[in-house]
């Protein structure tokens, strides 16, 4: 579900399931680009023949870009609350990496919202478990207690 509800609805949602989202390919081209913007050019990552002989059999993404996806594809599945002025990253409790995502493997996303806390008037801190699934496999690539802090036009 994406669109928007309202600030009464949003700071209710503890419990709120969504998802799970689109599939997204991984493909090598944005596992290199990320090893650029990284510096992070581990062979595992970025040379093809030397990750063949790996236990892979191929490239892997990195779990930090597996982790980064979430800022693109959690949003497509969540509601906002009327009136956002901005969200940020407010950090993780949580993290684990459970599963590679091999080179055009596709991922999707869900979530459940753990806790929703306004901490100030406007400024709703929400605290989610998100997923990170990859398509024709049972472990998922991360699972995640993300926390967002929103901040509503009045606060800002």
């Amino acid at each position: 579900m994406t669109g928007t509800i309202s600030k009464e609805e949003f700071l209710a949602s503890a419990g709120t399931e969504y998802g799970p989202g689109e599939w997204m390919k991984i493909d090598q081209d944005r596992i290199n680009k990320f090893a650029e913007a990284t510096g992070d050019f581990q062979f595992i990552h970025v040379d093809p023949e030397a990750a063949k002989k790996t236990p892979f059999g191929t490239t892997i993404a990195h779990g930090f870009l597996s982790l980064s996806l979430l800022a693109h594809l959690a949003p497509q599945i969540t509601p906002k609350p009327e009136n956002v002025a901005m969200g940020v990253n407010y950090g993780l409790n949580k993290l684990r990496f459970l599963n590679p995502v091999k080179v055009d493997q596709e991922v999707r996303v869900k979530s459940k919202v753990l806790e929703v806390v306004e901490k100030r008037p406007g400024q709703i801190l929400v605290t989610s478990e998100v997923t990170l699934e990859i398509k024709g496999e049972k472990a998922p690539a991360l699972i995640a207690e993300w926390l967002g802090m929103t901040f509503l036009a009045e606060a800002a």
